[in-house]
C-alpha cells in the first residue's frame, strides 16, 4: 500500500533556457543554479508567477512560461515564506546547494501551465 505525501503546489516563471533543460529531465527538475544565482526562487502565488513571466521573462528571452509543480509539505517546512513585496508576493528561497535534494522531494511532473509572448 502506497503512503498519501501531503504537498504544497508551487510556481516558478521561467524562460525558454530553463524550460528545456526541464524538459530534458524529463519534467522532473529543477536544472543547478549559475554561479550568479545563489538562490533558486520557486513562488506561492500563480498570479505572482504570471506577472513574472510575462513582464520579466518576455521581454529578456522572447517568451515567458509558467510551470506548476508539487513538492513534500514536510519537506518545505525547513524554508520560510519571504513576503519579497505585497502581500501575495511570496517566494520561498532555496540555497543553490540544497536544489539536488530539493528536487528529490518533487511529487509528479513539472508542467507549463501559461506561455507568454510579445504582443502583435
Amino acid at each position: 500500500m502506497s503512503r498519501v505525501v501531503a504537498t504544497t503546489t508551487l510556481w516558478r516563471p521561467t524562460g525558454p533556457e530553463e524550460l528545456a533543460l526541464v524538459e530534458a529531465s524529463g519534467w522532473a527538475a529543477w536544472p543547478p543554479r549559475l554561479p550568479e544565482q545563489p538562490i533558486f526562487y520557486p513562488v506561492l502565488n500563480e498570479d505572482y508567477a504570471i506577472r513574472i513571466a510575462r513582464d520579466w521573462n518576455v521581454p529578456a528571452s522572447g517568451v515567458g512560461y509558467v510551470t506548476r509543480f508539487e513538492v513534500e509539505a514536510d519537506y518545505l517546512a525547513r524554508y520560510p515564506v519571504q513576503q519579497a513585496g505585497g502581500r501575495t508576493i511570496l517566494e520561498l528561497w532555496v540555497p543553490a546547494e540544497d536544489l539536488q535534494e530539493f528536487n528529490q522531494h518533487i511529487v509528479g511532473p513539472i508542467e507549463v501551465v501559461h506561455e507568454f509572448r510579445p504582443q502583435a
